[in-house]
């Protein structure tokens, strides 16, 4: 009996490895063709640890009790292991299929099934389960969609809020096909933060990111930020993918310009041999470097390192969004009487108070 059980097992084993085996071939069709790239090692400072905890695994229960897509392990984000630990995780809803074809994303690409019309319910309910204080939602490309998503990502900003009313909101939009009624439907629904990610210089777009246009985006944050001058913007971009210092530091002047709050660059990974190339691993001191620039160009809050991400530490860094506009207003403030004070020292009347 018991041999009879083990060759059962050993064939359910087999069985699991042919589909896991098809997944993979079948995850990315539009790539097969593709010569293949091959990976680099990676260097270091890179490396993580393989994630472990019983913090880990439940916050890995909560997920799929609920029948949850998350970008954590779609996109296979190297920092899983320490944000589940923390019961942090990035729901990407709307499934798990892309209609687009990035050359840098490890989510599968093909035709989406129909919107989930309960996703929003068990996302709020996962949110408060997991005790979220600040929770980000995300994404696939839903062009198949008139308004892309748009009502859907508010259907979910609504539920949340209705759950959990503290828990402050984080999205990371697709770009709507630049769809102004889109992104004025999302920005309505008052999020806290809109992200919408660059991701590399214009440059690299037709190789990189072929399915969208570098303007595109750049307008949607521009238009967020016309719409709700008080809405945190944020945008991310990827190095280690052949772009240049100057043109890394074009995107942060275009960014600013578009009124861009929160910049976040990390290196790019490549997930597969069909992926694009990683040109090279950019070192920590020169993630340094970027981050002063950022700064030194007016960005509120920047995060620079070899393993930023978009979500990674996005709750703490709200915050600190949060506090550097405080900070920044108050200097405003603080401008505006010495200025004041200055002007009636020189007509010879007395300052004039608040």
């Amino acid at each position: 009996m018991s041999d009879a059980i083990d060759d059962d097992s050993k064939t359910d084993e087999a069985r699991q490895a042919g589909v896991v085996k098809r997944v993979r071939e079948f995850r990315h069709p539009e790539k097969r063709n593709r010569p293949d790239n091959p990976i680099k090692r990676k260097p270091d400072w890179i490396r993580v640890k393989a994630p472990v905890s019983r913090e880990y695994q439940a916050t890995r229960k909560i997920v799929e009790d609920h029948g949850l897509v998350t970008v954590c392990q779609e996109a296979g984000c190297p920092n899983i292991g320490e944000c589940w630990a923390k019961k942090h995780a990035t729901f990407m809803i709307m499934g798990e299929i892309c209609t687009r074809a990035c050359a840098f994303c490890n989510v599968s690409t093909g035709r989406p099934d129909a919107l989930d019309r309960d996703e929003p319910a068990r996302v709020a309910d996962a949110t408060a389960k997991l005790g979220l204080e600040h929770v980000v939602i995300t994404s696939v490309d839903r062009d198949d969609l008139a308004d892309g998503g748009a009502q859907h990502f508010v259907a979910v900003i609504e539920a949340i809020r209705a759950r959990s009313p503290g828990t402050t909101i984080e999205i990371l939009t697709p770009d709507f096909k630049g769809k102004a009624e889109a992104i004025e439907t999302v920005v309505a629904a008052k999020p806290d933060v809109f992200n919408h990610n660059l991701e590399t210089v214009p440059r690299l777009y037709p190789s990189i990111r072929p399915g969208a246009r570098y303007f595109t985006s750049l307008e949607l944050l521009h238009r967020v930020k016309r719409l709700d001058p008080t809405m945190f913007t944020k945008t991310g971009l990827m190095a280690g993918l052949g772009e240049s210092a100057e043109e890394i530091a074009q995107v942060m002047d275009d960014a600013r310009a578009a009124g861009v709050d929160f910049l976040t660059i990390g290196q790019y990974l490549q997930p597969s041999v069909k992926h694009a190339a990683v040109d090279r691993f950019v070192t920590p001191d020169e993630f340094d470097g970027y981050a002063r620039q950022a700064r030194a160009k007016g960005f509120l809050m920047v995060s620079s390192s070899p393993l930023t991400r978009s979500s990674y530490h996005a709750g703490e860094d709200f915050e600190k969004l949060r506090a550097a506009r405080e900070a920044s207003i108050a200097a405003g403030a603080d401008a505006v009487d010495r200025q004041s004070a200055e002007t009636a020292a020189l007509a010879g009347a007395p300052p004039s108070h608040r």
